[in-house]
């Protein structure tokens, strides 16, 4: 879509966030008709929360500004690919798309290890993209990890 690239720019910025905090840079950002509803960065490590992803921290951050747990006809940017977690609440909150930057090979939910956006049984397609400035999100992170080892 036309402002795919400047919205997941938007993701990214956040990524960075996380890594100055020393989270795993990953960032995410809400929109729904061009407008941003809601966002987040990773913060498992700070707030002692295994489920404070950047997808779960943008998702609460939606919610709570419109009121509403059903987060319809929205599109969600993240720099990374999402975990079984968050894709779950993807799911749960009926996000309409995701577009995601680059894979993750080790846990990723929506392509790599499993495609959870794919299951016939569930009862909400999410339409999935990935690869809006993968070379970007993926440098961020291999500079983390190794700046860790």
């Amino acid at each position: 879509m036309k402002n795919d690239q400047f919205w997941m720019t938007r993701a990214l910025d956040l990524a960075r966030q996380a890594e100055q905090q020393g989270e795993v840079p990953v960032g995410a950002v809400i929109v729904r008709d061009d407008e941003l509803l809601g966002e987040g960065w990773n913060q498992p490590i700070h707030s002692h929360d295994p489920t404070a992803h950047a997808e779960i921290q943008a998702i609460r951050n939606a919610s709570n500004k419109i009121g509403n747990y059903r987060l319809t006809d929205t599109t969600l940017y993240v720099t990374l690919e999402p975990c079984i977690m968050c894709a779950g609440a993807i799911i749960h909150s009926r996000i309409k798309r995701v577009v995601y930057a680059t894979k993750e090979p080790k846990t990723g939910a929506v392509g790599s290890c499993f495609d959870i956006f794919n299951t016939q049984q569930l009862n909400h397609f999410v339409h999935c993209e990935h690869g809006v400035l993968a070379d970007e999100s993926s440098e961020l992170l291999s500079e983390f990890f190794r700046s860790r080892r």
